[in-house]
């Protein structure tokens, strides 16, 4: 972590000499005077005229993430901005010099001040999202540097979700790359204001200006067609210093704000105001004479006496008190964690949420949504996730993929899968209902992240853009004055209907299939020739086709064929009677699997969109 800034603040290095602090003395912060505050519009699009907007006085917190294609010099950017703001310890300094690692020219690698993992040493890249914390006299600053390398997109992902402004480089020998420009799209998707096209290395190419308005003006074009209106174009050199802390006597023809100077003047948003939202996260009952509901307020303001909504009940109470751990807290504002107790004694868990009467968050089983696919294995539309949406987790499903983005072209193009990377418009189904507001309205109640229920790896985050309305005449009241549940609902919640697999041949055939189908998410039910008598067959064959199992028979052979009698049962186009003579054992369990998964994908497709 960075030291704090001293009392008297310690002049910056120039651009081509750097100068490192002397030892036993305390990191400093970048000098400079104090400017008057600026006009809000003048701070808010500093490159309009193309000259430097003027400095402000800004104590607020700046979170900004690097990204980029790899080798564009993220991390040594990051290492250089440290270490000319005198933001680096001396024993860091120390460790960074003695390293046997040193890719950079000069004495010092300055890569090696973000890259920690050794594997991240070894290879000269960024694998993991690294938070660095310094400031300045104007500024508080936490970097995220994250991974250029497309096997690592989910990482940058990580870094943009929580930051405000972020630094795209590119290589002034290469241009705007591919990964390049997705980054740049995911930071946009994921709410970031400003981004910072900064093209690095034009040492390479001897500090030409026509490099540089060549490459900012295709990127330009690009944030153009996505609707970016904060866009600084900056020309530096990470491993010389030029307009990294100080603007470089080598490009006298780029008259804006050095990078630190102009993050001084990124204006930011203060926590979220909005309506009131309260995720539940914890009940805490010590004993019968105190309940409370701890969790964190994502929006608007908790008081006492203030008047809230439970969800999903809809009951209406007030808040009682705010409990510290001392004493009693008059208000509590967003981004705070509270313990919270409430004048009534409602029914009130983990999941559920406490919002604004009057400005409620959409409710509901369906919503369209942008994601970006994080997994090497491929989104299936059949298989059942788990999504996890503030404190409330629920399964669901991709019922329809709308289309997926060409991110060099932005076109929209068909899509029956994701890949690894990949971003799409799609049409999320829960089990149960969320409380969500749009991503542009609410950056936590609008985004979520999907789970494989098998592994646990998160394979997907998304935002929310608006909910879908019910079909025509399902209303929610209805839906809750069923008495059980449907075969529709049973087919959205496993993603598949009802079926019986007959094997005979190899028992032991029948426990692989099982295995596979359960490993693959399905939901199955091995019917082995222990597990019932002849006559009780009929019965076990209705229970589990009502209760929406694929069930994989494999009858006693006793000399009795009721075979006919559970293809009656589940129906000539759910029943596959499957006979083992030649085949090995997994390509006996690989041509079953291949026959239902071709019988699951001409099922379902007429089935979208349905309840």
């Amino acid at each position: 972590m960075a030291a704090s800034p001293a009392e008297s603040a310690i002049p910056p290095s120039n651009s081509a000499q750097p100068t490192v602090p002397a030892s036993g003395q305390s990191a400093g912060s970048l000098a400079g005077s104090l400017a008057a505050s600026p006009d809000a519009s003048a701070v808010a699009n500093p490159v309009a005229a193309g000259v430097a907007a003027p400095v402000a006085a800004n104590d607020t917190l700046l979170r900004f993430t690097t990204a980029g294609s790899v080798d564009d010099g993220k991390s040594t950017l990051i290492g250089r901005l440290l270490y000319d703001s005198q933001a680096v310890f001396e024993d860091q300094l120390a460790a960074v010099r003695k390293s046997k690692i040193n890719r950079a020219a000069g004495p010092i690698d300055f890569s090696l001040l973000t890259d920690g993992l050794r594997a991240e040493r070894e290879q000269g890249i960024t694998i993991d999202v690294a938070y660095r914390y310094f400031s300045t006299p104007r500024r508080k600053f936490i970097i995220a540097d994250t991974p250029g390398h497309e096997q690592y997109t989910r990482n940058m992902a990580t870094g943009a979700s929580t930051a405000e402004a972020a630094v795209v480089l590119m290589d002034a020998t290469k241009g705007v790359l591919r990964q390049s420009r997705r980054h740049a799209y995911i930071a946009h998707l994921l709410g970031v204001r400003h981004i910072v096209a900064a093209v690095n290395k034009m040492d390479l190419v001897g500090f030409s200006q026509e490099v540089f308005e060549r490459i900012s003006g295709e990127f330009r074009e690009f944030a153009d067609q996505l609707g970016i209106q904060n866009v600084y174009a900056i020309p530096i050199s990470a491993l010389e210093g030029d307009n990294v802390v100080k603007r470089s006597k080598r490009m006298p023809w780029f008259e804006g704000a050095a990078l630190l100077e102009h993050l001084e003047t990124i204006p930011t948003s203060d926590a979220a105001p909005g309506p009131l939202r309260f995720p539940v996260q914890y009940v805490i009952r010590p004993d019968a004479s105190f309940r409370g509901f701890a969790g964190q307020v994502v929006s608007g303001d908790l008081k006492p006496g203030a008047s809230v909504m439970a969800l999903p009940s809809r009951v209406k109470t007030k808040v009682q008190s705010i409990v510290a751990f001392e004493e009693e807290l008059e208000s509590v504002g967003p981004g705070n964690s509270a313990t919270i107790t409430l004048e009534d004694e409602i029914d009130l868990s983990r999941g559920d949420m406490l919002v604004s009467e009057d400005q409620a968050p959409a409710s509901g089983t369906e919503f369209q949504a942008m994601i970006v696919w994080m997994h090497s294995e491929p989104l299936d539309p059949h298989k059942i996730y788990i999504l996890k949406h503030t404190t409330r987790t629920v399964r669901a499903r991709v019922n329809q993929i709308r289309y997926r983005v060409d991110i060099n072209t932005l076109e929209h193009a068909p899509a029956s899968k994701l890949d690894l990377n990949e971003i799409a418009a799609v049409d999320v189904k829960t089990t149960l209902p969320l409380f969500f507001d749009p991503y542009r309205l609410n950056r936590i109640t609008g985004s979520f992240i999907l789970i494989d229920p098998l592994t646990n790896a998160t394979v997907a985050a998304g935002i929310i853009e608006r909910a879908i309305d019910s079909a025509p005449g399902a209303s929610s009241a209805t839906a809750a004055q069923r008495k059980h549940s449907t075969k529709e609902e049973r087919i959205l919640r496993f993603g598949h209907p009802a079926a019986a697999v007959w094997l005979k041949g190899r028992p032991h055939v029948a426990e692989l299939v099982e295995r596979r189908l359960f490993d693959e998410g399905w939901q199955v039910q091995l019917a082995g020739p222990n597990d019932f008598l002849s006559h009780e067959l009929v019965t076990v064959a209705k229970a589990f086709r009502l209760s929406g199992y694929i069930t994989v028979f494999s009858p006693l052979d006793d000399g009795t064929d009721q075979k006919q009698v559970v293809r009656a049962i589940f129906g000539p186009d759910a029943f596959f009677a499957v006979r083992i003579t030649d085949d090995t054992d997994e390509e006996a369990v690989e041509r079953i699997m291949k026959v239902l998964r071709k019988w699951r994908a001409a099922y379902s497709e007429p089935h979208k969109g349905k309840p």
